[in-house]
């Protein structure tokens, strides 16, 4: 109901990976036509800056054939795997579209994986080439260690046994034209995502070309975005928020991406301000960073409409700090997965400031259903394990059923996320199943304790975790990142008890010198903060 005014094509139910789910009606067969689509209409507006190189979509597209045609012609062929090893830039983007454009899955994978990492992901989706950045070289695995790896192309300087990606992107011999796109079926995998789980080996979530089309329709439709919209890369290209919600989505509208290849707050507001940025969608930490830039009122940001974020609660003082300093910026929560292929929640345009607790209402295509333990749904209202069906959800992992038959049911995803829907079909977040604390039987969400922590002068950021008891099971600990050495623990026990029950309270404070851990995504690694404080 909240999407009928809204510029999205005729939904209708379909059949795909053997289930029923809802469908846009016309949408691109692939991302490949996609991008045709918008070469065609907009040839010479800018897909991308990075740095002092612009690429017109019309460049983009060239490249992208190249690519796809030297990798062919390097013995990749349709269903391979080829491995990106790059962070955040053009390359980046061309040579993703050049691998669809040969027919073949692009496997991103995150520029802060170490060699054994590298090693496992690259073997079990027995990867044909990779590309990589030539800085990285050294974390790669020899040819004995993976053997399945037979083309390497190195970006920036020669590598030893490695080709230039400049062979990637040579224009084909004078009289010879450049083969068509591969004619990829939409059900076809198109990317595979290694999550980036905190406990044992990642899983491959094979993202498709039906997936990422109607994500990237999805971002479109429900932020109104067009061919005018200039939408910053901050977050890693190879995480599916960058990927799907910036670079693909772009494509989809004939948008550009600004890339920025690392966060850096006085980095972002320089580009913003210089390129006209209009959109993007980062983690609330970054926004918080940007807040607190001595040099924010130094920049102008008027032409930033949709500031979009999610992976983490957007702290209260940080919501009444962009309310104050960008009073025509849009907030829009969104809330997904790498098995989502991004967004499964978007707040409906407007609507942020009159549901601050609430991650959005579900996209027009995707269903959402709050379950209990006993795979039941529950009633509007009341809390469960969120579980997620539509054009979005990935078939499942590449090459592990056991992760399959535990993780999808009935055409759903169990996304492991406790949360509830209300009347209106607002939902709200409260934990991960796994960072709930259970305590004498009182279920302390650590999201709702670490909220109200954010708002305490003297917190930099803080997270909670259970510490084992004999008598209650779990109590709970702050673990909490000071502004000064002087800060008082009964005070912040204080402060959270003016404002939640007592049971919420954390038992312990402990304080913390260095930033707590965060992945790529900007989320939180509360296990490695478990293990580290002996509460595993």
């Amino acid at each position: 109901m909240h999407w009928q005014a809204y510029p999205l094509p005729f939904i209708r139910h379909e059949a795909h990976f053997g289930r029923v789910v809802r469908a846009f009606a016309e949408r691109a067969p692939n991302v490949t036509a996609m991008l045709a689509s918008t070469v065609a209409r907009f040839p010479l507006h800018e897909a991308v800056v990075d740095g002092e190189r612009r690429v017109t979509y019309a460049e983009l597209a060239q490249q992208c054939a190249c690519i796809g045609a030297n990798l062919a012609a390097a013995g990749v062929g349709t269903g391979d795997r080829v491995a990106l090893l790059c962070g955040n830039s053009l390359e980046f983007l061309t040579t993703l579209l050049g691998v669809l454009h040969a027919g073949a899955i692009a496997v991103p994978l995150n520029v802060r994986e170490q060699r054994p990492e590298l090693t496992y992901i690259l073997n079990q989706c027995a990867a044909r080439a990779i590309v990589f950045e030539a800085a990285l070289a050294d974390r790669l695995p020899g040819a004995y260690e993976a053997p399945a790896l037979s083309a390497r192309f190195a970006i920036g300087d020669a590598c030893p046994q490695a080709r230039s990606f400049a062979d990637l992107l040579a224009s084909p011999a004078q009289g010879t034209t450049l083969p068509e796109a591969a004619a990829a079926r939409e059900d076809d995998c198109a990317v595979v995502l290694y999550t980036s789980g905190t406990t044992g080996r990642p899983k491959g979530a094979m993202l498709t070309h039906f997936n990422i089309v109607h994500s990237a329709l999805h971002f479109v439709g429900c932020m109104r975005l067009d061919d005018r919209d200039r939408s910053m890369l901050a977050v890693p290209a190879s995480h599916v928020t960058g990927l799907v919600a910036i670079l693909l989505t772009m494509v989809a509208c004939g948008g550009c991406t600004l890339v920025l290849r690392e966060f850096r707050g006085r980095d972002f507001l320089a580009l913003a301000a210089r390129e006209r940025m209009t959109h993007t969608l980062v983690v609330p930490a970054m926004y918080t960073l940007l807040m607190r830039h001595r040099d924010l009122e130094a920049h102008d940001l008027s032409a930033w409409r949709i500031g979009a974020f999610g992976g983490a609660p957007m702290p209260e003082g940080t919501l009444r700090l962009l309310a104050q300093e960008l009073p025509g910026l849009t907030l829009v929560n969104a809330y997904g997965a790498t098995e989502t292929t991004s967004p499964t929640t978007i707040m409906p345009l407007g609507l942020q400031p009159d549901h601050l607790d609430s991650v959005g209402a579900v996209v027009p295509c995707g269903e959402l259903r709050v379950m209990d333990e006993h795979g039941c749904e529950v009633p509007r209202g009341r809390d469960g394990e969120i579980w997620i069906a539509g054009p979005m959800v990935v078939p499942g992992y590449w090459n592990d059923p056991e992760a399959n038959a535990r993780e999808f049911a009935g055409g759903y995803w169990k996304s492991g996320d406790i949360g509830a829907m209300d009347a209106e079909g607002f939902v709200r977040l409260f934990d991960r199943k796994k960072d709930l604390v259970n305590r004498g039987g009182y279920k302390v969400y650590s999201a709702e304790v670490e909220s109200v922590l954010s708002l305490h002068p003297d917190v930099i950021e803080a997270a909670i975790v259970a510490r084992p008891d004999p008598v209650l099971g779990e109590k709970t600990e702050a673990i909490v990142v000071p502004r000064a050495a002087d800060v008082d623990a009964d005070a912040l026990r204080a402060h959270c008890a003016r404002q939640l029950a007592d049971y919420k309270v954390p038992d312990f404070v402990t304080f913390r010198g260095a930033p707590l851990p965060r992945n790529a995504n900007g989320k939180v690694m509360k296990q490695l903060l478990r293990e580290e404080y002996g509460h595993t």
